[in-house]
């Protein structure tokens, strides 16, 4: 066993002790995207959250099996998450904005045989089993009236009874779990699918310790106490709301106030009525709320920290800080370094527009293309390091090969991230990944949707790029060499994209080319596509 600040905890002690500890403090208060609100205590969730475990343990889910859960962000989603984690299973969340294409890869992945999924899916579900998938052991539905019969025969439960309502079937089941299944804090807790350079989704395997180790570390990065109220916006299927949010509330006792969906105009009126004191935002956000008519209360907050995640601009930074009369936290990092490995200190001074210094548990260090450490300045690639399956992710699910490109054996992990430090430890980042889109907070990978769109049948080659948007940090623009004697327009090409990818990774530009330029090795040469 790791001796560690995490130990041989895992999710099901975390949440049996807080449980015990603090049942009445406020946990989680929830508005939906029409404005309802509910609260949970923490006592009062893990109840919830046994539930959901038994309810798994009566469909015949097994130690280590991977089930798949498909929701917006919402208390549901939280009770899947850490009900499966009790029972020893893994969780597979999906983007909320995944279409049929997307959710069956990661389905058959994982061979996914459960899903929890949102009413708001049912239909994309019945596609996905007429297209000859079946759930055996539960398709349910979540997020819809309480009607305790039957919903619809879009899935296959056991028995071919179709598809059944989430809280209805919870609500049938005790509130103290029914078996204590050995468990191990090096346990696998989910699989995170995220964006890469590859043609296809990566699934990033998270350990118990993996989780816990990012609410450690996101306590000492925010100086989190119980009497935080933490309000966030992230998709739950995100390692933004998971690593960065979620965990980090759970391990000092605090309150996690999730606003479903989030609305320029009103999210700075609820920072204020909820009295949050710590949020999180993207450049998106930042710029959405310079765009709103200044309110004579909005600098009525509690907030005493804002997590922030590059990009933005220094004019940017100083009007949003001067206006709402607040400060950003710069930091650095991804699903795969678990936390924002490198940060702004909780204390002292910031030095923007650096990214920060590297956090604790972590090193950090800048190398050639050789894999050499350069000097002071000098610009290459950032890597951290950490312990897998503690500090940074186990490695990418059913990948070996893609998880020793990136993770050596000494725990160094390739961001592909172009960056540069000074001499007092200050990092810097200067480029994206290779082959990377961030658009509003999302990571798109142009070798992705390259794929998707040379199955067109018309279609001979395409190039992705992202380019610049004031909004939301890159804008998707797509470049389409058409077969030869073929016709085909902007319009029939968006339209097929919209088909067959989820909407944030639609391009927002189509640009019909008759050639493309060339490296020698005939190798599209995309920094001549603008």
């Amino acid at each position: 066993m790791m001796c560690d600040i995490v130990g041989n905890e895992t999710l099901r002690s975390l949440w049996d002790n807080l449980a015990a500890s603090c049942p009445e403090q406020s946990f989680l208060i929830f508005q939906d995207h029409k404005g309802a609100i509910c609260e949970y205590s923490y006592g009062s969730f893990n109840e919830e959250i046994n539930k959901a475990a038994n309810l798994f343990l009566s469909l015949g889910i097994k130690a280590g099996q991977k089930v798949a859960i498909h929701m917006q962000t919402c208390p549901e989603f939280l009770m899947c998450l850490f009900g499966l984690a009790k029972i020893a299973a893994v969780a597979v969340p999906i983007n909320e904005q995944y279409l049929q294409e997307e959710c069956e890869y990661v389905l058959d992945t994982c061979q996914i045989e459960c899903a929890i999924i949102e009413k708001k899916y049912e239909a994309l579900y019945s596609s996905i089993v007429s297209s000859g998938r079946e759930f055996a052991q539960g398709l349910l539905i979540a997020r819809q009236s309480k009607d305790p019969g039957q919903l619809s025969n879009h899935g296959q439960l056991k028995g071919n009874e179709g598809a059944q309502s989430f809280e209805s079937l919870c609500a049938g089941q005790p509130a103290k779990l029914k078996e204590q299944r050995p468990l191990s804090s090096d346990d696998t807790a989910e699989i995170l699918f995220t964006s890469g350079t590859t043609s296809c989704p990566k699934g990033v395997e998270l350990t118990h310790a993996n989780m816990i180790f990012s609410g450690y570390y996101g306590c000492w990065q925010l100086s989190l106490t119980q009497a935080d109220r933490y309000l966030s916006t992230m998709p739950a299927c995100h390692s933004n709301f998971q690593l960065a949010a979620l965990t980090p509330v759970l391990l000092a006792g605090a309150t996690l106030i999730i606003v479903e969906k989030y609305s320029a105009s009103r999210f700075w009126e609820q920072i204020c009525t909820y009295r949050a004191t710590v949020t999180q935002i993207v450049s998106m956000i930042v710029r959405t709320l310079l765009l709103q008519p200044t309110k004579p209360w909005e600098c009525e907050h509690s907030l005493r920290e804002i997590l922030y995640f590059l990009p933005l601009s220094t004019e940017e930074k100083d009007a949003f800080e001067k206006r709402y009369h607040t400060h950003l936290m710069n930091t650095y990092g991804s699903t795969e370094s678990v936390g924002w490995v490198i940060t702004d200190p909780p204390v002292g001074k910031r030095n923007w527009p650096s990214i920060g210094r590297v956090g604790l548990g972590y090193e950090a260090k800048i190398v050639d293309e050789y894999g050499v450490e350069v000097p002071a300045g000098e610009v290459g690639e950032i890597l951290v390091k950490g312990v897998p399956g503690r500090s940074i992710m186990k490695g990418y699910y059913n990948d070996k090969a893609e998880t020793q490109r990136v993770l050596d054996d000494q725990g160094w992990l390739r961001t592909d991230d172009k960056g540069y430090q000074d001499e007092l430890g200050w990092f810097y980042f200067v480029d994206r990944k290779v082959n990377m889109i961030k658009r509003a907070g999302q990571n798109i990978s142009t070798t992705e949707l390259e794929n998707v769109l040379v199955l067109h049948p018309l279609i001979e080659e395409a190039a992705v790029i992202g380019v610049q948007d004031p909004m939301r940090d890159q804008a998707v623009k797509a470049f389409v060499l058409p077969q030869t004697g073929a016709s085909l327009s902007q319009d029939e090409v968006l339209a097929y994209c919209k088909e067959h990818m989820a909407a944030y990774k639609v391009p927002s530009f189509i640009e019909i080319v008759d050639s493309f330029p060339r490296t020698c090795s005939l190798k599209i040469e995309k920094k001549l596509l603008s």
